[in-house]
């Protein structure tokens, strides 16, 4: 895949997600999400915090803290500022191509912008599931991004503090967003 290519993902999945995100009404903040442990405005800042993680470690700034509130009080405008922080820092001449250290190990560029995509689309999953929104992402981003994250997945671990939990069977004919939340062990029916 080039180059252009994981950009273009990169951008629809945000663009999909950040449409979610301004469907969330003002009532549906502390809603519980398949991501157990947080709420839908938890999840949400969980997201553009690893934006912003993400862009600064591209860009060799200072890192920011994940436990901080990047909200504020218009969540929607905050996500937005953080995508376009992320795909600005991924789309800078040679970013795709350098090796940086990630909380995860030291990787290129283009195995960071592939990990936001999969983190965008299964958060933006969530977000849709919490708050009744259609999950309507890119069928061919998320297809590519579950392909990736189950080379990437061999190994999986388990038990408490695991990233994700054991897959969940979701039928073939479901969406590719669908089924890559079931490998991450969201339960289709949330």
């Amino acid at each position: 895949m080039s180059e252009a290519a994981v950009l273009a993902d990169l951008g629809r999945a945000l663009a999909a997600t950040q449409a979610v995100v301004g469907g969330i009404r003002p009532s549906q903040w502390t809603r519980p999400t398949p991501c157990t442990e947080l709420d839908v405005r938890e999840v949400l800042n969980h997201l553009v915090s690893g934006n912003l993680l993400f862009a600064a470690i591209v860009r060799g700034e200072r890192l920011p803290d994940r436990d901080a509130d990047h909200l504020g009080g218009d969540p929607p405008a905050a996500f937005q500022r953080a995508a376009k922080e992320l795909r600005e820092a991924f789309a800078a001449p040679g970013a795709l191509q350098a090796t940086y250290s990630a909380p995860f190990g030291h990787a290129a560029g283009v195995v960071l912008a592939r990990v936001r995509i999969v983190e965008v689309l299964i958060h933006g999953w969530d977000l849709a599931r919490a708050t009744g929104q259609p999950a309507d992402f890119p069928d061919d981003v998320a297809e590519r991004a579950l392909a990736e994250t189950r080379k990437q997945l061999t190994a999986r671990p388990e038990g408490p503090g695991a990233p994700f939990a054991a897959e969940v069977p979701v039928p073939d004919q479901a969406s590719a967003v669908d089924r890559l939340a079931g490998f991450l062990g969201r339960p289709a029916g949330s």
